[in-house]
């Protein structure tokens, strides 16, 4: 097993060039479609989708405009093929809140948390928290006919490493994940505990990506006499 590479570029960044690696790109101005495997639409909606497809973007990666209609994947699905139809989703650990209940049970009361076990959730391209949960929203995404999944999260904890390792085993080389804010991701843990084997970073983090991953930590493959 290998590690995959890619570069994500937010607006006003600029797209490094690596051989092997892919590049996706937050839509913007001057935009040169050739050299990216994916145009990244955090807030933009299906009109701008359609005219990339048309201009001949590899691929498109809604975000926001998904969230607010599950429709925008299917029909731009429908119209282009599932192949160059992705979905994008910035993501933190949901917050629990707990709540009393209201009606006296024996004289006892009652204290529920909001969510009993730990999720991500999507944030809005503002910032703001939507409550749709990564996992459910991601899985009917992709029976819409997204093909692939770009999402940005940091992972704190083992909480956060279960969360990864299981999206990896529901959707395998469909996904690719990256850090939203973390400066210096533990990628090692990324691999060994989170299963990941596609990793995007910004640029920033990208020139180091030898540095916080170095070859030798990643996984090797079986040798023949192992295998056997």
């Amino acid at each position: 097993m290998s590690i995959e590479w890619a570069c994500f570029v937010s607006a006003g960044e600029p797209v490094l060039a690596a051989e092997g690696a892919a590049a996706f790109v937050c839509d913007q101005s001057a935009l040169n479609l050739e050299e990216v495997a994916g145009v990244v639409l955090p807030a933009e909606g299906e009109t701008r989708a359609v005219a990339l497809l048309e201009a001949g973007a590899t691929r498109v990666f809604v975000g926001e405009a998904a969230l607010a209609d599950a429709g925008v994947v299917a029909r731009l699905a429908e119209r282009f093929g599932s192949s160059r139809v992705g979905v994008y989703m910035p993501a933190r650990r949901m917050a629990v809140r707990w709540s009393f209940e209201t009606v006296s049970n024996a004289d006892f009361k009652v204290v529920t948390p909001s969510v009993c076990e730990p999720c991500w959730e999507i944030l809005r391209s503002d910032g703001s928290a939507s409550g749709t949960r990564v996992h459910w929203w991601v899985q009917q995404m992709i029976e819409r006919g997204a093909s692939a999944a770009l999402l940005r999260v940091d992972l704190h904890d083992d909480a956060d490493l279960n969360l990864c390792a299981g999206l990896v085993e529901e959707l395998g080389e469909r996904l690719w994940l990256g850090p939203l804010t973390h400066n210096q991701p533990a990628l090692s843990d990324w691999v060994a505990y989170g299963k990941l084997t596609r990793i995007m970073l910004p640029p920033a983090l990208f020139v180091r990506r030898e540095e916080l991953l170095p070859p030798s930590t990643e996984p090797q493959p079986a040798s023949n006499q192992e295998a056997a």
